[in-house]
């Protein structure tokens, strides 16, 4: 999933701004995600970040549509959140971890939810921060997201996902190593 043109991981010039750009229009619609944030200090702090750029960047490529859900007033950090309404569809027909990849003797799918993640610098949601998600609207009516899963479950070859219907928010779990074309994950990434 990393943008094999750039080897660096940051954007050229343009492709900042029509980043900026997009992430700016997206803050203005969704003041209900960010409330008593100013976009020109989320600015600010983006800009003087270029690797995290590139993550937001890759988090919009693939689907994510990142905006701005919390702000850490001790480390000045602001915490985004894939808010697409359905799981980001370039993120979506893998399983949970390398570990289940490798444990799959055909059919495999293109990677895992964790190790893509890991190759464009975010984190996969928690179950809590998937539930703290769905304050902000409704998401996830059609598709399903894995979670970060505890390690006790994982030891045990399960992993866990979440989805929301009936208006009500469920977690699942499956064989870590299952994967479906309606299964992505939505990550985070602090800045």
């Amino acid at each position: 999933m990393s943008n094999t043109d750039n080897d660096l991981k940051e954007l050229s010039p343009v492709q900042q701004d029509e980043l900026l750009e997009t992430l700016k229009e997206r803050f203005a619609k969704n003041m209900n995600r960010h409330e008593g944030l100013d976009w020109a200090n989320v600015q600010e702090r983006l800009e003087a970040n270029p690797q995290k750029l590139w993550s937001l960047n890759e988090m919009e490529r693939t689907g994510g549509e990142p905006d701005v859900v919390a702000y850490e007033e001790k480390t000045g950090e602001y915490t985004f959140y894939d808010c697409a309404a359905e799981s980001p569809k370039g993120r979506r027909s893998l399983c949970y971890d390398g570990e289940a990849w490798e444990s799959r003797k055909e059919h495999k799918p293109q990677s895992s939810a964790l190790d893509v993640a890991a190759a464009i610098g975010i984190e996969i949601l928690t179950e809590a921060q998937y539930r703290d998600l769905q304050k902000y609207g409704k998401f996830d009516t059609k598709t399903s997201s894995w979670v970060k899963t505890p390690s006790a479950i994982r030891k045990l070859g399960g992993a866990m996902f979440c989805d929301r219907r009936y208006d009500h928010v469920f977690t699942y779990h499956n064989g870590a190593e299952s994967y479906y074309a309606s299964r992505g994950f939505r990550g985070l990434l602090k800045v």
